[in-house]
């Protein structure tokens, strides 16, 4: 046989269903030759080539393996929970709770047609498109439900919690909780924002934190609970997810929160944006950076194949 397609040549051998599906996973990095991944569809390969695809990702997007994270930290029953999605977009978030048992997801999001048909198809998610969270009625939200959300879940980008945060308290019942992502880009000025959009500075992440926590109190929400995502956002940047729980808490102290932050710049807790491990196993992690730059595993680097 002539050399073809990567996506097609994955499609043939069985290991993806569709050559939609293969591009995906390709395009994902989950696709390699030995030590090297295959990051494009289009590449042309022999037709004998030793391929291997990795296991697919656990989630829809890559906030199911942030809130999966804090889920592991912190000791939060989701089974059988009524929950609110503020800012479902791809479903993440919302695929993670629904995978730990909640028994309903009200997601809410402005943009529109984003959430992976996984979601949109499931009669657990009642999904509300082009709406802004904090212009939303409880009564537009739930209709004649008789119970609201005892969980609230929250990834937003391009505004700051303190904005959001009211809404949430709003929409759900008095004693609910809620995990908040905490995005330090969006909680600092632009004079605190570096090179590339991304935070680099540790007293601007527990500004950021401080923040968002001050907030949360103004509207009977304490701070419980502070973990570094085991992933960085798409710039690179680190990020943190809250716990919060009805006052009045202890709270979090603000040693405890620079601890948190400074064991997550130091690498401690979050793994690089672009080739996550699903697992967030960092061995795994390292391995597939060296995949990436077209290093054999282990060993030192080697000219990259041409493109």
């Amino acid at each position: 046989m002539a050399p073809q397609r990567l996506d097609q040549l994955l499609t043939e051998r069985g290991l993806a269903p569709s050559r939609q599906q293969a591009q995906r996973w390709i395009q994902a990095g989950l696709v390699r030759s030995g030590c090297r991944i295959l990051d494009k569809p289009g590449h042309v390969v022999p037709d004998d080539i030793s391929l291997e695809l990795q296991a697919p990702a656990r989630f829809v997007s890559r906030g199911g393996e942030k809130l999966a994270g804090a889920l592991g930290v912190f000791p939060i029953a989701v089974q059988g929970r009524i929950c609110l999605d503020g800012g479902i977009s791809t479903g993440g978030f919302s695929d993670c709770l629904l995978q730990r048992g909640a028994a309903r997801i009200y997601g809410v999001d402005v943009g529109y047609g984003q959430l992976a048909w996984k979601l949109r198809s499931d009669p657990r998610v009642m999904l509300r498109e082009r709406t802004n969270l904090r212009h939303l009625a409880a009564k537009d939200l739930y209709g004649e439900a008789a119970e609201r959300a005892d969980l609230a879940v929250a990834d937003v980008s391009f505004i700051s919690l303190t904005l959001v945060l009211p809404a949430l308290r709003r929409l759900v019942m008095e004693q609910a909780e809620a995990v908040l992502l905490i995005k330090p880009q969006f909680e600092v000025g632009r004079e605190r924002v570096g090179r590339g959009g991304v935070v680099r500075d540790a007293a601007a992440h527990r500004q950021a934190i401080a923040r968002v926590i001050g907030a949360a109190a103004e509207h009977g929400w304490g701070g419980t609970g502070l973990v570094g995502s085991p992933l960085t956002g798409p710039a690179g940047n680190h990020e943190y997810l809250l716990w919060l729980r009805p006052q009045p808490q202890t709270g979090l102290a603000d040693d405890q929160v620079a601890e948190e932050v400074a064991r997550t710049l130091a690498g401690g807790r979050a793994l690089p944006a672009d080739r996550s491990s699903s697992t967030g196993g960092k061995t795994g992690v390292a391995v597939r950076e060296q995949w990436r730059r077209g290093r054999p595993c282990g060993s030192a680097p080697r000219t990259p194949p041409a493109k």
